[in-house]
């Protein structure tokens, strides 16, 4: 049996990377994409919601799979580049460079998104476009590095393949 074994230390490497997305089904990433340091943890959420329902001929409730919410939600440590753009309230969408991940939520900037969750011969990228959410960074004297959570909020389906081109 085979596993990923992401470890800290190990070969197979979690990356992140993200680009301003031109639209929904652009899952794209262009030649100057934003890497996102210093992970913590990951959790790509795929939860379908469920139709219930119950019949008089039945002592059973019946239920249908609907439409899936996904997510990924993650916890890093701020790097203020990263994290902030790099340019300080820059009002330019444009660029995830310049927006950083606070000027992405702020702005409401659609983004498209490769998570590598397996490294080597192969290579398993986690796919799609979404929003920023959820950053809320914290510092005390127990952790005295600024963390923050940080949640992409999924538009549409994930998709996964080899590579993180389209």
């Amino acid at each position: 049996m085979a596993y990923i074994s992401p470890g800290p230390g190990s070969s197979s490497q979690i990356t992140l990377k993200l680009d301003v997305a031109t639209s929904e089904t652009d899952t794209a990433i262009g030649a100057s994409p934003l890497t996102v340091p210093a992970l913590q943890d990951v959790t790509i959420n795929a939860a379908n919601d469920v139709f219930t329902w119950s019949q008089l001929d039945s002592s059973a409730k019946k239920q249908v799979a609907t439409t899936s919410t996904n997510s990924i939600s993650m916890n890093l440590v701020v790097d203020p580049n990263t994290f902030f753009g790099t340019t300080l309230n820059a009002a330019q969408t444009d660029t995830i460079l310049l927006q950083g991940l606070m000027g992405c939520s702020r702005n409401k900037t659609l983004v498209t998104f490769a998570l590598k969750v397996q490294e080597g011969a192969s290579d398993i990228y986690i796919r799609g476009t979404g929003y920023i959410t959820g950053l809320a960074p914290t510092v005390s004297a127990d952790a005295p590095v600024w963390v923050s959570p940080c949640t992409i909020t999924v538009v549409g389906e994930y998709l996964t393949s080899a590579s993180e081109a389209a």
